[in-house]
């Protein structure tokens, strides 16, 4: 009795849990009071690792850092073989020419920005508000024919850009909607990644949320966009990186001919074959053109990181 009365004394005052020892099983406390084995690399290991990933991201970051100082060369140095990264004379004559021929042209660039945006932020936002919408009662609510619908947005995916430009084409002819901007918007809305990606992310979120938002009086269109987005927020964050990114460099030149309608890739384009004494003025567009891409994935990147490290979702 003595070494019994002893042994459980033992257990006792190692415990770690907070609920009556009556209701925590002996074994389970010696197995969670043991101290977790610790696997450290050397700091040879450590500086072999960091030495690779620095030359890995130096080497990613090289053409970002050439295209930065192309847009300050004068042309005899764009034209150097092999090229050199660094500028040896800066010079803002790129941007002058830029402007120069922006004055000269008959529609203002200007109005290409304003096309560019305009599609960017109406396709962008307008599909992460449909897909989330529409991944939510596909991921909480056991709806008729919920199953199907999963595998033909998985099928959707298979399919490239390339396989279906010729039935989007006849789609939006014969909705009227060739030169017009619906015909770069709509397709961005109703992208089937988004949807796949926003339920993968919604089926995590816990249902006692939902429930007891309920019990309290809270309707779907409330649940949805007080609990479910800031819980997914990493979804639609990823989202808007992505879908930023191959909407800003869009042209629509298939589906977009009139001159007042087209996108900036399109001017880039226009610039780029009109010869060599252009090449100056393309890299100054270059440049401007990758700034605000860079520029949200850098904000977006951080706030996705800060969100999965805080939400508790893998």
């Amino acid at each position: 009795m003595a070494k019994k009365e002893k042994n459980y004394n033992a257990i006792k005052a190692r415990r770690i849990d907070s609920r009556p020892f009556s209701e925590i099983n002996a074994y389970t406390v010696l197995f969670r009071s043991k101290k977790k084995k610790r696997v450290n690399r050397s700091k040879a290991g450590d500086i072999t690792l960091f030495v690779f990933l620095a030359i890995a991201g130096t080497f990613s970051l090289l053409p970002l850092v050439l295209t930065f100082f192309n847009a300050f060369k004068p042309l005899n140095e764009l034209f150097l073989y092999p090229p050199r990264l660094w500028v040896a004379n800066p010079t803002l004559v790129n941007f002058i020419d830029l402007a120069n021929a922006l004055g000269n042209s008959l529609v203002p660039f200007s109005r290409y920005f304003f096309n560019t945006i305009l599609v960017t932020f109406a396709g962008t936002l307008g599909h992460i508000l449909i897909a989330s919408m529409c991944a939510y009662p596909l991921a909480k609510y056991k709806i008729p024919g919920g199953s199907i619908i999963m595998g033909l947005i998985v099928y959707s995916l298979m399919f490239p850009g390339s396989v279906t430009a010729i039935p989007h084409y006849l789609v939006f002819n014969f909705l009227g909607m060739i030169d017009t901007q619906w015909s770069l918007i709509l397709p961005s809305i109703a992208s089937s990644l988004g949807l796949f990606l926003m339920r993968q992310f919604m089926s995590q979120v816990p249902t006692d949320y939902i429930e007891s938002a309920k019990l309290d009086g809270a309707g779907d269109m409330k649940i949805w966009w007080k609990i479910v987005m800031p819980l997914v927020k990493p979804a639609w964050l990823t989202l808007l990186i992505l879908l930023f990114q191959g909407l800003w460099a869009a042209s629509g030149a298939q589906y977009i001919y009139r001159e007042d309608l087209k996108m900036v890739s399109y001017a880039i384009t226009q610039i780029a074959t009109a010869g060599p004494a252009r090449q100056g003025t393309l890299a100054a567009v270059s440049l401007i053109m990758i700034l605000v891409p860079i520029s949200v994935f850098v904000i977006t990147q951080s706030q996705v990181m800060e969100t999965m490290a805080h939400s508790g979702m893998k």
